[in-house]
């Protein structure tokens, strides 16, 4: 949709970027020409640019921009103490979120339009110029110290925070717009997120109600039920979101390259019939690929049996592939074989609740009705709130007031929020009270990340403890500690690595991606959950029929990528939930 909105902005002869902040970017696939970490014009679309934030890339640029100027000025010493400080993994945030800002004021373009990461980690970075804006004013009246160094190397970014923050909150300049489907968890999400903005002092909302199935294409018993979901939801979207809105046909095809974007484009501006929704394609499937291809391949099951030992899942993909429902029924089958399981939620966006149809705490607590079975979702401000307090207590006594004084400030670092949800993370994943810790984690980009944090912490804490830095021996703790995450991690009889796919383009290739870079950390892929499966006999018209033949030609390039299990998921009637 963002795709599609840029090239219909571009058109109407306005100058347009189209940035990505999602870390799993699909955004060249979507175009299909590549784009990167630079402004690149989009070639035969006039009027359009587009740029792939990279994490690793922009912490680069940021460490640069921070030290350069002090180098020559300031004492060695004081740059390498900045330079250290400006190793620690949360540099890779701010400085992902200090290249958002700077493009959300680009005068070079009349518009700029945001492909953003899923609802979760877009709040976050939505209420980071906010935090780190608040949070430069307290260092400078306190200590003059930050996660990131003195404060007064950073305090000219306080008035660039503060300009997106108006910049924000302006409707006339800033518009929102929310992709969602027809379904109860995607409107529950929503709204969620509608009202997490409200709280920023942020209007100005739009939405777009994607995937409705088109009433004359279903025919048989399984489409209809799931056409007469969605016009229900369809219904409650127009009763309970005051907010403008347009509706986009599921398609017969993938939307991507430059053509289909712009007759989607045509689509949004209502330049077209918005019934359309076909592409060219051909609807016939070898009758022996489908058997091949699409059988009863379940070899996958047998990494869901209990083993005798605990064991950790994961289940990564890109968002609105099903990950929730595979883990919670993971979890559900699990316990089903008395095997006491804890599901646990990373994802800023959780609603395993809604799945189970309760609610899920913040501290392990028996799912009711479910033997065998806890549920815990890590909130990142109870989270932070946890941390800070173990953090103080455990300081208590061993330091001097003024350093428990500097403590506290710098616990109240934006930083802290992710270290904490971190912790949150490692200690679940080292619980051996449960059989099994089943894990929903956030989409890939952020599920990579958190992934990461125990290398780096590790890399961070050798310096340290090689520079002699005080309490070098908490240091070497904590180094042991996260020595003993990554060989969990690493170990295939203790932790099982899959991702949840549906079989397109955009899901498949992410979850390769980040399939081969846990491969460079020693984490190894053991099973992909094909999901939404349309089944052989539910397709008697030719709209169907080209989905499911799109379906194959992805289910044969997942086995080609992957090389490990797979294990199919029809689509059904209705939603799963309870």
């Amino acid at each position: 949709m963002a795709a599609a909105t840029a090239i219909a902005e571009a058109r109407a002869g306005r100058r347009t970027l189209i940035v990505t902040t999602d870390p799993a970017s699909n955004l060249a696939d979507v175009f299909e020409r590549p784009i990167g970490h630079r402004t690149t014009p989009l070639q035969g679309i006039d009027n359009l640019w587009a740029m792939e934030i990279d994490p690793d890339a922009a912490a680069e640029e940021y460490r640069a921009r921070i030290l350069t100027p002090l180098r020559g000025v300031m004492p060695d010493e004081v740059v390498r103490v900045v330079e250290e400080q400006l190793r620690s993994p949360c540099t890779a945030e701010i400085a992902a979120f200090d290249r958002f800002v700077d493009f959300m004021d680009a005068r070079d373009f009349d518009l700029v339009i945001f492909d953003t990461a899923p609802t979760g980690h877009t709040l976050r970075l939505l209420a980071l110029p906010v935090e780190w804006s608040r949070f430069i004013e307290l260092s400078a009246q306190g200590s003059g110290q930050t996660c990131l160094g003195p404060v007064g190397v950073i305090q000219a970014a306080k008035v660039k925070y503060e300009r997106a923050i108006a910049l924000l909150r302006n409707p006339d300049v800033t518009r929102f717009v929310f992709v969602l489907q027809p379904e109860e968890l995607s409107i529950f999400e929503t709204r969620r997120a509608l009202r997490e903005l409200e709280t920023l002092g942020v209007a100005g909302a739009e939405l777009i109600v994607n995937g409705v199935l088109p009433e004359e294409v279903c025919d048989t018993p399984l489409f209809r039920r799931r056409h007469a979901m969605q016009r229900r939801y369809l219904e409650e979207i127009a009763r309970g979101f005051p907010y403008p809105t347009r509706r986009v046909f599921l398609w017969d095809g993938e939307i991507k390259g430059t053509a289909r974007l712009r007759a989607l484009a045509d689509q949004l501006e209502s330049r077209e019939d918005p019934s359309r929704y076909t592409v060219d394609g051909d609807a016939s499937v070898a009758p022996a690929l489908l058997a091949t291809t699409l059988g009863r391949d379940m070899e996958g099951l047998s990494l869901f049996s209990p083993n005798g030992g605990p064991r950790a899942f994961f289940f990564a993909g890109k968002g609105g592939v099903g990950k929730t429902t595979v883990a919670c029924a993971t979890a559900l089958h699990l316990a089903s074989q008395g095997v006491r399981t804890l599901l646990a939620t990373t994802d800023p966006a959780a609603h395993t609740g809604e799945v189970f149809a309760q609610r899920v705490e913040v501290a392990p607590a028996p799912l009711r009705g479910v033997p065998n079975l806890w549920a815990v979702r890590v909130d990142q401000a109870a989270a932070a709130a946890r941390y800070k307090a173990r953090i103080l207590d455990e300081a208590e006594g061993r330091y001097s007031a003024e350093m428990i004084a500097g403590l506290r400030e710098e616990l109240e670092s934006p930083c802290t929020e992710e270290i904490a949800v971190f912790d949150e993370f490692a200690r679940y994943l080292e619980e051996d009270s449960y059989g099994a810790v089943i894990f929903d984690t956030a989409p890939t980009g952020h599920t990579l990340r958190l992934l990461q944090l125990p290398f780096d912490y590790r890399d961070q804490v050798e310096i340290m403890v090689a520079r002699g830095q005080e309490g070098a021996a908490r240091k070497v703790e904590m180094g042991t500690r996260y020595d003993g995450l990554i060989r969990r991690l690493r170990d295939p009889s203790q932790t099982v690595f899959g991702f949840v796919v549906y079989p397109e383009a955009t899901p498949v290739v992410e979850a390769h991606r980040a399939m081969l870079d846990l491969a460079e950390i020693g984490i190894s892929t053991q099973v992909v959950v094909v999901n939404y499966l349309l089944p052989e006999e539910a397709c008697v018209n030719d709209y169907f029929r080209k989905r499911r033949a799109m379906q194959v030609g992805y289910v044969r390039e997942i086995r080609e990528r992957f090389q490990c299990p797979l294990l199919p998921l029809r689509l059904l009637d209705g939603e799963v939930q309870g």
